[in-house]
């Protein structure tokens, strides 16, 4: 059995783990007061929500990334060589992020596109959670119920266009000609068009405004489960806002911090639309070099190499994030 097909038996093996063990903890002892799931949901509807959940869970999320954790250990072979003496593990995908194969020399390019990457991830992160705190709070304190709708469904849509169009829509604002450029250059801040794309600003505002909700509803669930009473304790005490906020609020919303951080970091380093249409040529995001290993040079062990890299490197930097903040895993995905 070759590794790539191997692939295919590890979740069915899983499943099977985890049905046995649910098997032998069902025997040792049930709640009368407490319905299981087949109780409440029933035969038919709890088959249906295992089957779509495993579904997802097995062919979009699983197979995908262990696929492509065995692709990356294989050579670049063609078609029909896969599978025959010269298919063999290997590290040599591995090793071409840090040296390059064509003349042995430090990858300096991709490693720097890599480090480029996970550096203004962590900014946008932090950028976006500098905007949509104080949106948040208005939203989950201060706000009448009206207002907060009408503010909720002012963010929600511009979101139902595709990310794609969203990024065409920014690339022609911040365009030589575009609305931004012209106002400026109307009421006299500048004498010429400013080229944001060349200086990435449009990729650095593309991925903020690409990932605002993703941002703030952590933070509103957070914070809006805050009792009211505890802010108005601090004001009575004659605590300034600034102290209100650093001293009960923050701490109070820390997971939701940690969670809107942790995943408009994850998205940002993992996005392709925004980098691809409004960053410019003097660096690339790690994401193109990734796309081009597969869909332009078609070599997809170091394209699959390099994408376990990068989710790699994501993972760590986000738990220790979460060590740094001393936030657990369960509280910031809740």
């Amino acid at each position: 059995m070759t590794s790539r097909s191997f692939v295919l038996l590890i979740p069915f093996l899983v499943i099977v783990g985890f049905w046995l063990l649910s098997r032998y903890e069902s025997k040792l002892g049930h709640d009368p007061t407490h319905k299981s799931y087949w109780e409440r949901n029933g035969m038919v509807l709890g088959l249906t929500f295992v089957g779509l959940v495993a579904f997802w869970t097995l062919f979009l999320v699983t197979l995908p990334y262990l696929y492509m954790v065995v692709e990356s250990f294989h050579p670049k072979l063609p078609p029909t060589q896969r599978g025959g003496p010269n298919d063999f593990l290997t590290l040599a995908q591995y090793k071409s992020f840090f040296v390059s194969p064509t003349d042995n020399e430090w990858n300096w390019l991709h490693m720097s596109n890599f480090v480029y990457s996970i550096i203004v991830s962590a900014i946008i992160a932090f950028f976006n959670l500098c905007i949509c705190y104080p949106l948040a709070y208005y939203m989950a304190q201060a706000g009448t119920a009206q207002k907060v709708r009408l503010l909720m469904l002012a963010l929600i849509v511009p979101y139902w266009i595709n990310e794609i169009l969203r990024a065409f829509a920014v690339r022609l604002l911040l365009a030589s000609k575009g609305l931004i450029n012209q106002g400026l250059m109307g009421i006299g801040l500048t004498d010429g068009p400013i080229d944001f794309l060349s200086a990435n600003t449009g990729m650095w505002i593309g991925l903020s405004y690409a990932n605002l909700l993703i941002m703030i509803f952590p933070l509103y669930n957070a914070i809006e489960s805050l009792d009211k009473n505890q802010i108005e304790a601090a004001r009575d005490l004659g605590a300034p806002w600034w102290k209100i906020h650093r001293d009960v609020v923050i701490p109070y919303a820390k997971p939701g911090i940690a969670s809107g951080c942790t995943m408009v970091f994850m998205l940002a380093a993992g996005s392709l639309a925004a980098p691809l249409f409004l960053s410019g040529p003097q660096q690339r995001w790690f994401t193109m070099t990734v796309y081009d290993f597969f869909f332009q040079a078609f070599n997809w062990p170091r394209g699959s190499a390099y994408a376990f890299i990068l989710l790699a490197a994501c993972i760590t930097f986000v738990m220790v994030m979460l060590r740094l903040f001393k936030v657990k895993l369960g509280e910031a995905i809740r």
